[in-house]
């Protein structure tokens, strides 16, 4: 107990420590933006990858911290004041709404300012606020839905909730790929059909594939970056193809379509589909893992309290480390398997490595990352290995560095 109080303190201690130290250069940030840099993509993926380090030890160690330490303690039996159906709503969505309080200079200052000061975004200030405040608001909305579900499955099967909250994931996962694409996404972007000749180029390569009623849309992307990107999100109906305005407007018409056809590869290979299936695996495992590892004493004395919820969660938030690089090696398969049916289905690897070379460029992406860092957070393989395979296509691409 000791050394759990000793733990959650220290855990606290980091995480304020580090919001402070970002809300003060957030202030000076704010009052006077720090000068443009050099567009240095070497210095750049550096700073990115201390940030995404920085971002998951401080996950790890602030949310036990508040699922063991007073703060939790405190919102848990303020809680317990509405019926016990409603507690879980209610930590759920004042803890959400908390963190991305305490987050705001975070993220400003690593989302916003060091994207400004390296010349990859023109959107201004209020503008980056008002988007954050939405995502702020949609995701304490899906943290109080989500943990009034899961504390009804706790709550009414204490032996045995790991399996009907397992069976509960993955309609959730299908539903949040069904809503995504037509009410969260145009909260933030303007969606418009793409028209014209790049049109009828990239109807014509869905068609040759079965699947030329998709719907291939233009996002207006620039309004919040200057980085190019095109993506395939939702299932059945609302599966879109989806080209970024600083895609379609910034690269020739054979690079873009070879960008489009890797995102098609995604879509005919159905990886969405083995997404929520890898999801479905993975929650499962870990709900089996937190109802072994939480203590018998939190389960009894907090079976009806929210706090039993985020000590759940902080479980499987540490066991979920364990995994990493297997979910990330199976993302890169993933990415190797679209990058080959893109050769496939326009047999024009030489656009390809083009295509690739200039996202490179223009959005400073580090294309040879340290090897541990691809392993524990690189979702992709490494540029220069994707356009080494492009330009000597006659060697199969391979399935990992």
């Amino acid at each position: 107990m000791k050394l759990r109080k000793l733990l959650a303190g220290v855990g606290a201690g980091v995480a304020a420590g580090y919001a402070a130290m970002r809300a003060i250069e957030a202030i000076g940030e704010w009052r006077s933006p720090a000068p443009s840099r050099p567009r240095d993509a070497k210095a750049y993926a550096r700073a990115r990858r201390a940030l995404e380090v920085a971002a998951t030890v401080r996950g790890l160690v602030a949310t036990p911290a508040f699922a063991y330490g007073p703060a939790g303690a405190a919102l848990d039996r303020a809680s317990v004041r509405v019926p016990a159906a409603l507690r879980p709503a209610l930590f759920g969505g004042v803890f959400s709404l908390a963190v991305a309080l305490a987050d705001l200079p975070v993220a400003f200052v690593e989302e916003h300012a060091l994207e400004r000061r390296y010349g990859l975004t023109d959107q201004t200030r209020s503008s980056w606020l008002s988007d954050y405040a939405k995502s702020t608001l949609v995701a304490t909305v899906m943290a109080s839905i989500v943990a009034t579900l899961f504390g009804a499955a706790v709550r009414r099967t204490p032996r045995c909730w790991p399996w009907l909250a397992s069976a509960g994931a993955f309609p959730l996962f299908v539903f949040g790929n069904l809503i995504v694409p037509i009410y969260i996404m145009p909260l933030f972007n303007a969606f418009t059909p793409v028209e014209g000749p790049l049109e009828k180029r990239l109807r014509a390569l869905a068609g040759r594939y079965g699947v030329g009623d998709a719907a291939i849309l233009r996002m207006d992307m620039s309004r919040q970056t200057r980085k190019a990107n095109a993506f395939v999100t939702g299932i059945g109906a609302t599966h879109r193809i989806v080209v970024g305005d600083t895609l379609a407007d910034a690269f020739p018409e054979d690079e873009t379509e070879f960008v489009v056809a890797h995102e098609l590869g995604h879509y005919i290979h159905r990886d969405t589909w083995r997404l929520i299936g890898l999801g479905e695996v993975l929650a499962t495992t870990l709900f089996l893992v937190a109802n072994g590892a939480v203590s018998r004493n939190d389960r009894d004395a907090l079976r009806d309290r929210p706090l039993l919820l985020l000590r759940i969660y902080a479980v499987m938030l540490l066991a979920s480390q364990a995994l990493r690089p297997l979910l990330f090696a199976f993302s890169r398969s993933r990415e190797w398997a679209a990058d080959r049916f893109a050769v496939a289905a326009t047999q024009n690897a030489a656009a390809g490595a083009a295509a690739f070379a200039r996202l490179r460029d223009q959005n400073l992406a580090d294309d040879d990352p340290p090897r541990w860092y691809e392993t524990l957070f690189g979702s992709h393989p490494s540029l220069r290995a994707r356009i080494a395979a492009l330009e000597h296509a006659g060697t199969p691409l391979r399935q990992d560095r």
